[in-house]
């Protein structure tokens, strides 16, 4: 299987191990490695059976001014918003995604606020017969997911929904 990394993050497919399928013709991406995971499956001529995409970079619903504040605090202080970011990603779970912290860059980060999922992509997907998966968490404090379900349902062969699960998908753990 091939994995795509989320923004400034590296080696942690492992915290979706639950979900992934260890298969030659499966591709997976995380919020950012989401989108490098479907342009990967669009582009890639031989045999794919499935994509899944774990909490997709989804902000064609948030307003330019949204994505216009991210970029700035990103380029003003680095360091603090990676820190922020960590702790978003996480939540509503406490996991220290620190050991998985990989220096990500102003041109990534920009990609995946402006990037635009298409319907057409995805029937694409569907009339090679690849199965499209779809995973997200309800309380997500990253993407706008409620948007993503709507968007995603109808096209995904499967869209799965955590309801108390975050962008990592898990919820806070008790005790």
């Amino acid at each position: 299987m091939i994995y795509f990394s989320g923004f400034s993050l590296r080696g942690e497919s492992e915290l979706f191990a639950d979900w992934l399928v260890e298969s030659d013709y499966a591709v997976a991406g995380f919020s950012y490695g989401a989108i490098r995971a479907l342009e990967y499956a669009l582009g890639h001529p031989g045999r794919l059976d499935r994509l899944l995409l774990f909490s997709p970079a989804f902000f064609q619903t948030r307003s330019e001014r949204f994505r216009r504040l991210q970029l700035d605090a990103y380029r003003r202080d680095r360091k603090s918003y990676l820190r922020r970011f960590l702790a978003n990603v996480a939540a509503p779970a406490e996991c220290d995604l620190h050991p998985y912290l990989h220096p990500g860059n102003v041109e990534e980060l920009e990609q995946l606020l402006n990037y635009r999922w298409r319907e057409k992509d995805l029937q694409a997907l569907e009339k090679r017969g690849i199965v499209v998966e779809v995973f997200l968490g309800e309380k997500d404090r990253i993407i706008d997911a409620q948007g993503a379900a709507e968007f995603f349902t109808p096209l995904a062969t499967a869209t799965y929904c955590f309801r108390h699960g975050g962008h990592l998908l898990r919820p806070l753990l008790a005790g």
